[in-house]
């Protein structure tokens, strides 16, 4: 399957603006300005479809982008970000946990790390949260174009240790080099295919 046809359908603040659960949904969390947004426009081929903005803490909804009327991708809150008020991050967690206890069609969530950032304690946390959904919660480590081969090598093995999981389920992306795309949609591919679902992304560049 080609990706044709995006649309971004809005966001949401709780379970009544959710879209039907009728498509197969990958969702994607992280500390704030690790790069989600910039992430989507990368594996979709598109610019500007998810609004990248250099300011932390901008996503404070959960938004739902549709992929040729056959699966979506879901940016989640980021974390982590000082300014956001306790009672601010306590609302975002409510609908966060909503989505994630109530959606029968979500397939996986993904945990994008910064690769050059040790692991935080939050990001620990935020894991653990994946985890106990019954989530096996892939990493990606983005913005690997900033460091050494010898560099990603030793980060990517520290945080699968740091996570305990193995290092065949950390994902290693570069969306300024144009890196690491497709290891990831096989992923996903595979991960469809296992659901029962008949979507296979093709091969496309640009």
């Amino acid at each position: 399957m080609k990706i044709s046809k995006t649309d971004f359908l809005g966001s949401a603040v709780g379970r009544e603006q959710f879209p039907p659960d009728n498509l197969p949904e990958i969702a994607l969390s992280g500390r704030s300005n690790v790069g989600k947004s910039s992430l989507i426009n990368y594996l979709l081929n598109r610019r500007s479809l998810a609004r990248t903005s250099s300011t932390p803490g901008k996503t404070q909804t959960i938004n739902f982008y549709e992929i040729n009327e056959a699966f979506r991708l879901v940016d989640l809150p980021g974390y982590g970000y000082a300014k956001v008020s306790k009672t601010e991050q306590a609302k975002w967690a409510g609908f966060i946990d909503a989505y994630l206890r109530d959606r029968h069609n979500l397939l996986q969530i993904f945990l994008l790390l910064d690769i050059r950032r040790k692991l935080s304690e939050q990001d620990i946390q935020m894991y653990e949260y994946i985890h106990s959904f019954g989530y096996d919660g892939r990493v990606i480590l983005t913005k690997i174009d900033k460091l050494n081969q010898s560099q990603i090598i030793k980060a990517k093995r520290d945080i699968a240790k740091g996570l305990h999981i193995p290092e065949d389920h950390v994902f290693l992306i570069s969306n300024l080099k144009a890196k690491g795309k497709y290891p990831l949609w096989d992923y996903v591919d595979k991960l469809f295919k296992d659901k029962g679902y008949e979507i296979k992304l093709e091969r496309q560049h640009g």
